[in-house]
């Protein structure tokens, strides 16, 4: 994932940076608020390390998967069904019910 995910959805991600940096503190997150400078020098800071080494650490931790709250929130959702535009067929609204996809009315 990109840092951009991250930063659009920050809240959404304390439960993943919390099972990564236990002793990450909620507070702290939402002063931080998705920007990556300043969680870079907090991690670096909560696990003693240089911030050149957090930032690897938080690399690392972005190849991970993008949480539920964030793969289910209505924004990404809508985003996705946009893009789904170009599988549907002419005549047809991508924003439709599923069920009705196909059936020629």
């Amino acid at each position: 994932m990109k840092w951009q995910h991250v930063q659009e959805n920050w809240s959404a991600f304390y439960d993943a940076i919390t099972d990564k940096w236990p002793e990450a503190d909620e507070d702290e997150l939402d002063t931080i608020d998705g920007d990556q400078r300043a969680f870079v020098e907090y991690i670096a800071g909560l696990t003693d390390q240089e911030p050149g080494d957090a930032r690897d650490e938080i690399r690392e931790w972005l190849t991970g998967e993008l949480p539920s709250d964030v793969v289910m929130d209505p924004e990404h959702d809508n985003h996705s069904i946009m893009l789904s535009e170009k599988y549907v067929a002419e005549g047809e609204d991508e924003y439709d019910d599923d069920r009705r996809f196909g059936d020629g009315e």
